[in-house]
């Protein structure tokens, strides 16, 4: 999608909220065309504060997604996003996810207004110090030592290593990965295996390099989760996958 078309800026958080927080983002369409976008299980859950010409101002809660998803971006559409990372569902907003569910926040939530959307910075800040209000602490040091291998992995590592580098049982671990998250920690490890082939994807390089068995499973996953194959992937005709698009160039 040609720059003038979209802008897109993403902040990551400070030390302090790392643990909460992937990134803080701001999205635009600045055509009076709707864009159809494509959006992509990408491992994280999000809170969107949007606006555009044709919708009133409105928060939405996107949980973990395990499938790809038709959407659009209405004209001159702009919109400000927490990504967060699955702690942040049991330490900040005390409330189990549901896979691939989108819900309607109060309009007012966190005290964020749409003059706030047209002034990154400070949407970043006022967003930053409520989520510091509201944290739960402490965070319990074998969930945060099990995410930051899961992270640091990319999901590459398998379940059973995971639990013995933590100390808790893999029963266990999925009981609370289902409770809270709605998903197994294999397939959560699955999806973020797929989101860290996408920089690979968009260079050419459509052969595994992430721990898939063969390359026959590669393309089975990325079909699963993008519902096209690598190829046509990295094509991402029309700008149609949104995080395709968003990926930073090297």
């Amino acid at each position: 999608m040609p720059e003038t078309d979209l802008a897109y800026t993403l902040v990551k958080p400070t030390p302090a909220l790392a643990d909460l927080v992937e990134s803080f983002w701001m999205l635009a369409n600045q055509t009076q065309d709707e864009k159809e976008v494509v959006v992509l299980p990408d491992g994280r859950f999000d809170i969107f504060f949007s606006l555009s010409a044709t919708e009133p101002f409105h928060v939405t809660l996107s949980g973990l997604g395990s499938e790809p998803s038709q959407s659009a971006l209405a004209p001159e559409a702009v919109i400000c996003a927490v990504s967060f990372k699955l702690l942040a569902v049991e330490y900040l907003l005390e409330t189990p996810l549901v896979l691939d569910k989108i819900d309607y926040l109060p309009a007012n939530f966190w005290g964020i207004t749409a003059d706030d959307l047209m002034d990154f910075e400070r949407f970043c800040s006022k967003v930053i110090a409520k989520i510091m209000s509201l944290r739960k602490d402490p965070i319990d040091e074998r969930k945060r030592n099990l995410f930051d291998l899961i992270y640091s992995s990319q999901g590459s590592l398998p379940v059973q290593q995971l639990s013995e580098a933590v100390q808790w049982s893999s029963r266990q671990i999925n009981r609370y990965f289902n409770q809270w998250f709605g998903i197994s920690l294999k397939a959560y490890c699955n999806i973020l295996r797929y989101r860290a082939s996408f920089d690979q994807i968009k260079e050419g390089k459509l052969f595994p390099e992430l721990n898939f068995a063969d390359q026959a499973h590669f393309i089975k996953d990325v079909k699963k989760y993008s519902g096209v194959t690598p190829k046509e992937l990295t094509k991402n005709k029309d700008d149609r996958f949104i995080q395709f698009s968003t990926l930073p160039k090297k």
